[in-house]
């Protein structure tokens, strides 16, 4: 499980567009930007889908 309390993520909202980008743009430079832009701020999708999941359970 992730430790949000030591490492500071983009807020919600920003990780929300960005999957968004990633999945329903139907645009490929799009869906692109979105997937780089979560592995840069988490590592991986497998990690950006584990703080998504944690956050959405409090």
């Amino acid at each position: 499980m992730l430790d949000s309390a030591k490492v500071q993520y983009p807020p919600l909202p920003l990780i929300q567009t960005w999957v968004w980008m990633m999945i329903e743009s139907g645009n490929p430079e799009i869906q692109d930007k979105g997937r780089n832009n979560l592995i840069a701020a988490f590592g991986s999708l497998a990690k950006a889908n584990e703080y998504i999941i944690e956050i959405s359970n409090k």
